[in-house]
C-alpha cells in the first residue's frame, strides 16, 4: 500500500527556498504533489525547482512577499484549487522586551504572524469552496516555554500556535484541517547564518551550545521536519486537527 501520497494534491509551501521549507517541498514531491513554493528569494525558490524537477517531480516557484495580502491573494489564486497549506516562512530576532526596537518587533510580526494570516486568509476560501484542506503552520517549541532574548520571535510563534487552534475550530465544518508543529533548532543554514552574524569568532563555540540546549544532544534537521510535516499533511492524519506537534529533541519536557 503507498502510504503518505499526495498524488493529485496541490500544495503551497511558503519559505519553501531554504531549510525546512525546501526539505518539506521535496519531500511532498516525491510523494507526487504538485509543489507550489512561495517565497522573497528567487534565487533559493527557483533552485528547489529545479532540484524537484531534475528528478522528475513536479513544482513550480512564485515570488511572493507574504507580508502583502494582494499579494498572497492573487498568488493563491493564480493556483486555484489548493490541497494542502504549508504556513513556513519565518524570521529570528534576538532580544528581549526591554532592548528590541519597536520596528524589529514590527519587522517580525510583519512576517511571521501577518504573513500567516494572509496566507490562512487566501486559502481558506479555496478549501471552503472544495470542502476539504489540509493546514500545518510551523510554531515554535518559543511558543511553550521561555528561550533568552527570543522576545518578539517567542510572541509571533505563540500567535501561530494560537491561530491554529483558532481555525482548526472555525473550520471543522468544511473539512479543513489544521495543525502546527513546534520544532527546537534545527540546522539550517540559517542557523549557521544567524551564529555567524549574532557570535562572531564564536561560532563553532556557539554551534555546540546550541546542539547540547536539546537533551538528544543534538540540532534536529530539515528532512526530519518534513517526515513529521508528511504525516500531518497526508490523508493517514485525516483525524488530527487542532494539535501542535513538538519535535524537539526533548527539549520542552526533558530539560531539568
Amino acid at each position: 500500500m503507498d502510504m503518505f501520497s499526495l498524488k493529485g494534491k496541490n500544495v503551497v509551501i511558503t519559505g519553501g527556498g531554504s531549510g525546512i521549507g525546501k526539505a518539506i517541498a521535496i519531500l511532498f514531491a516525491t510523494r507526487e504533489a504538485s509543489v507550489y513554493i512561495i517565497d522573497v528569494d528567487s534565487q533559493s525558490g527557483n533552485t528547489t525547482v529545479d532540484t524537484i524537477t531534475q528528478n522528475g517531480y513536479k513544482a513550480q516557484f512564485i515570488s511572493c512577499n507574504i507580508t502583502d495580502l494582494t499579494a498572497v491573494t492573487e498568488a493563491f489564486n493564480q493556483i486555484g484549487d489548493i490541497d494542502i497549506l504549508v504556513n513556513n516562512a519565518g524570521i529570528a530576532h534576538v532580544g528581549n522586551a526591554g532592548n528590541t526596537a519597536p520596528e524589529d518587533f514590527q519587522r517580525v510580526m510583519d512576517v511571521n504572524v501577518k504573513g500567516a494570516y494572509n496566507c490562512l486568509h487566501a486559502v481558506l476560501p479555496l478549501m471552503q469552496k472544495n470542502k476539504r484542506g489540509a493546514i500545518l503552520n510551523t510554531a515554535s517549541i518559543a511558543a511553550h516555554v521561555g528561550i533568552t532574548n527570543r522576545f518578539a520571535y517567542s510572541a509571533s510563534k505563540g500567535a501561530i500556535y494560537a491561530m491554529t487552534m483558532s481555525v482548526a475550530r472555525d473550520y471543522l465544518a468544511d473539512n479543513i484541517r489544521c495543525n502546527s508543529l513546534s520544532p527546537a533548532r534545527v540546522h539550517t543554514p540559517f542557523v549557521d547564518g544567524f551564529i555567524a552574524k549574532n557570535y562572531p569568532g564564536r561560532e563553532a563555540e556557539m554551534f555546540k551550545e546550541l546542539s547540547d540546549s536539546q537533551p538528544i544532544k543534538r540540532m534536529g534537521t530539515p528532512e526530519e521536519v518534513a517526515t513529521l510535516a508528511l504525516f500531518l499533511c497526508a490523508d493517514e492524519s485525516a483525524f488530527i486537527t487542532g494539535c501542535d506537534y513538538l519535535i524537539d529533541g526533548g527539549f520542552v519536557h526533558l530539560n531539568n
